[in-house]
């Protein structure tokens, strides 16, 4: 699911870049996520297992690209509304 899930954000980003508009998109759906990311890479560390290091690389990609959503969506909104 983690996989998937990131797997998605990059044509979520490039839809918005291209479009330059942020119809439909949710702020606090983002927002969410990237929590839930975070409790994720937490649970990681917590558990310190060398195992799980490479589980905290992916969650720590898929917040970048969530970032990367978020930061589209504020930036477009603002431009929008001008």
């Amino acid at each position: 699911m983690l996989f998937a899930f990131g797997f998605s954000w990059p044509f979520a980003i490039a839809k918005t870049y291209r479009a330059k508009r942020v119809d439909g998109k949710s702020p606090l759906f983002m927002v969410i996520v990237l929590v839930g990311y975070s409790c994720g890479v937490a649970a990681r560390l917590v558990d310190d297992s060398p195992e799980n290091n490479w589980l905290c690389w992916v969650y720590l990609i898929d917040m970048v690209l969530v970032s990367v959503d978020l930061s589209l969506y504020f930036h477009y909104l603002r431009k929008n509304r001008r």
